[in-house]
């Protein structure tokens, strides 16, 4: 699938330069833009908080960052580093040494919905309907990352912050379709955790895996520092790169 996106995103790409004239918005600048490249440092330090869209100058940045390259390359980065991590951390005979995996932008990629709606303000009930389809591709080299941690014994527990009544069913056929097909469980939000923040809910499933059963969560991979924060993030945590949006 990781090889599925990056020719979606050639195709998408060579498509919208024939269309740069009438829609401008999506083509990308020149070389990096100064203002934009530090904007996008700054997210991914997490210096930058709370905010709710790509800043109108950045729109084409971000997606030039996405589509043509970089990203690919840094989020292969983040998956060596993962993959010798867990090589001098092998799984005990036990069964309970876990790894904990978010879905969106990590697992499953949604460039093409907020490419589509230009970065823009989120929208629960245009994001349901997106992700109900299950179509989402997986986010470039994650599946295979997922298939090696599987291989050496972990246990791996997609943990997300979509609702797991509305979302349930499609986001287990994505996954699968995806090329995450072996999970542990996945784990998603249910009625009682509603409105609650990511920090919050996240927390509190990776206390029940820890405290109520046992497992050692030895690694911990998301794209929003709110999965990465919180009680029990486990050994080591592991940050995917997402300039698109921001979940507090």
């Amino acid at each position: 699938m990781a090889a599925t996106l990056a020719v979606l995103l050639v195709a998408a790409a060579a498509s919208m330069a024939v269309a740069a004239e009438g829609a401008p918005w999506f083509w990308p600048p020149a070389g990096d833009d100064p203002y934009c490249l530090s904007w996008r440092v700054m997210v991914e330090a997490n210096n930058a908080k709370n905010w709710r869209t790509v800043p109108p100058p950045c729109v084409g940045y971000v997606w030039r960052y996405m589509a043509w390259g970089q990203y690919t390359r840094d989020v292969a980065g983040v998956t060596d580093q993962i993959a010798a991590y867990a090589s001098q951390v092998p799984a005990g005979d036990d069964g309970l040494d876990a790894w904990v995996f978010d879905v969106d932008d990590t697992s499953l990629s949604n460039l093409f919905y907020y490419q589509a709606k230009q970065f823009g303000a989120y929208d629960p009930v245009a994001f349901k309907n997106w992700a109900s389809k299950a179509i989402c591709p997986g986010v470039p080299g994650m599946a295979q990352l997922f298939q090696t941690l599987k291989g050496r014994g972990f246990r791996v527990f997609i943990l997300s912050g979509r609702d797991e009544q509305t979302l349930g069913s499609s986001t287990a056929t994505n996954l699968v379709a995806a090329g995450f097909a072996g999970y542990d469980r996945l784990i998603m939000r249910r009625a009682e955790y509603r409105g609650v923040s990511s920090v919050v809910f996240k927390s509190a499933m990776r206390r029940q895996l820890v405290e109520e059963e046992g497992y050692r969560i030895r690694g911990n991979v998301g794209d929003q520092w709110s999965d990465l924060q919180g009680d029990f993030l486990g050994d080591r945590v592991f940050k995917v790169p997402n300039p698109m949006y921001f979940v507090p």
